[in-house]
């Protein structure tokens, strides 16, 4: 299973970004995405940001993500 997560845009030059994901930064392409500037949220997907996203989805989506993580560290799982 593949996910889009979103990422704030922490460098650019040209359509080569730096993007910050919680604290974890990699490259990404913005060729798709002809309007994206420094600072904007967007969605990256297998490299490349595929859309915009508003700070309140952004922040909605990084919480459930952190969430998982936390299950994930628990004594309390079941299966897996």
């Amino acid at each position: 299973m593949c996910l889009a997560i979103p990422a704030r845009i922490v460098e650019l030059e040209g359509d080569n970004a730096t993007v910050d994901a919680m604290g974890n930064k990699f490259r990404a392409k913005t060729t798709l995405l002809a309007e994206v500037k420094l600072g904007d949220l967007v969605l990256v997907h297998a490299g490349f940001a595929i859309s915009l996203v508003d700070e309140e989805e952004g922040r909605k989506i990084w919480q459930l993500l952190a969430e998982i993580n936390d299950f994930e560290n628990t004594s309390n799982r079941v299966s897996g």
